[in-house]
């Protein structure tokens, strides 16, 4: 019968196009030794499959001690085949039949052939010297025992990981979230008034009106007055509607005298922005000037250190 089975071709079940087939390494084997199963695969190209029946619940008393990981290689005509080896451990001797290895693709599911392993038990010497167990030593508490070999083994990537994860976190709220960037050198800005002038007279040298970008200009135009006065004055302009910049304007008193001229600009640059207004040269020239003269009208005014103002006192006595 041995002798049949070495010789004997292996079984192959054909559903379709799948072809599988399973074979051991040897049909017999000293418990508690490993002996590897290969499983084989060939179909058409296209669709995964799953390969089934090799969980330690259908093989009974015979242990799996590895499953190497599916590999697949391209054949001729569209098709392919996939090689898997799975290692068992049998602890009981006896003769086994192994279920056949299932592959499930496309709805189908094909059965590879039976595979039998026979098993041999360990022979002892019966009279031999009988030897005794050493006696149970009891094993001390270690919290590392306790803890996945995984974790264990590569504590230090565990813990290089976790520093990475923090610092990242670290970062985004301190950098990124705010739109820094550390990596890259920070300028220097310009205080507010020469930020703004500069900003009118690139707007100016642009002629968006004069080549019909109306509002174009109006939104560039208002960008720098909002930015001027979140700078200028600590007013988040930025984010805030022409009422509420209004609002807040009202109760500054450096801004009181051309606090009517802002209203105006920030006005007609709504309507051109929102309702499409169309607006002549002229007042396209005065909103740029309005615009001007509040910068120039809010411009902070130097201070004077003690020496100066003293020297100023003496020569006006």
């Amino acid at each position: 019968m041995l002798l049949a089975l070495l010789c004997a071709p292996a079984m192959k079940s054909l559903a379709g196009n799948t072809i599988v087939n399973a074979k051991l390494d040897a049909p017999k084997v000293m418990m508690g030794k490993t002996v590897k199963l290969h499983i084989n695969i060939v179909k058409d190209q296209g669709g995964a499959g799953i390969i089934l029946g090799t969980d330690s619940a259908m093989l009974g008393n015979i242990d799996i001690v590895k499953r190497d990981k599916p590999q697949t290689k391209t054949l001729d005509n569209n098709r392919e085949e996939i090689t898997q080896v799975v290692t068992l451990q049998p602890f009981e001797p006896g003769e086994y039949d192994l279920p056949p290895i299932k592959y499930s693709v496309n709805g189908d599911t094909v059965l590879s052939n039976a595979v039998h392993l026979a098993v041999d038990s360990v022979k002892v010497d019966v009279n031999g010297d009988i030897k005794d167990y050493k006696t149970i030593v009891g094993v001390p508490f270690k919290l590392i025992d306790y803890i996945p070999n995984i974790i264990a083994r590569y504590w230090w990537a565990w813990l290089a990981g976790l520093a990475l994860l923090a610092f990242l976190v670290f970062a985004y709220f301190k950098w990124f979230k705010k739109g820094i960037n550390p990596f890259k050198p920070e300028k220097k800005r310009l205080p507010p008034y020469e930020e703004a002038i500069l900003a009118l007279n690139d707007l100016k040298s642009r002629q968006l009106w004069q080549k019909g970008q109306h509002k174009e200009y109006y939104s560039c135009l208002t960008d720098i007055l909002r930015v001027y006065i979140e700078r200028r004055f600590g007013i988040n302009a930025v984010e805030m509607a022409t009422s509420e910049i209004m609002e807040q304007i009202k109760h500054n008193e450096e801004a009181l005298q051309v606090k009517d001229q802002l209203s105006e600009v920030l006005e007609i640059a709504d309507y051109v922005k929102f309702a499409k207004m169309q607006t002549l040269a002229n007042e396209n020239e005065i909103a740029f000037q309005r615009t001007l003269n509040f910068v120039e009208q809010t411009k902070p005014m130097p201070v004077e250190n003690e020496d100066d103002t003293t020297r100023k006192e003496e020569a006006e006595k």
